[in-house]
């Protein structure tokens, strides 16, 4: 696995982090690596889903659906 080194962080960030270590039971490393997997999790999972949905407009063949407020709002007046 690589390593990561970063350098020039702000103390109370590293203070920050600490702490939030400390509540989780882990270390400073332990911490960081669980933030940053999450992060890139969630990025990738996005990534996922944006196509999927254009996958899902593709389907559509191209066709632009008309806006439905007008009908909505007349459906609620009713």
């Amino acid at each position: 696995m690589a390593q990561l080194l970063v350098r020039d962080i702000d103390d109370d960030i590293v203070a920050s982090l600490k702490e939030q270590a400390k509540q989780h039971h882990r270390s400073l490393q332990g911490e960081v690596k669980v933030i940053l997997e999450n992060h890139c999790e969630k990025k990738l999972n996005m990534d996922k889903v944006r196509k999927e949905l254009l996958a899902f407009h593709a389907s559509f063949g191209g066709k632009v659906l008309p806006d439905s407020t007008k009908l909505v709002r007349e459906d609620r007046d009713r």
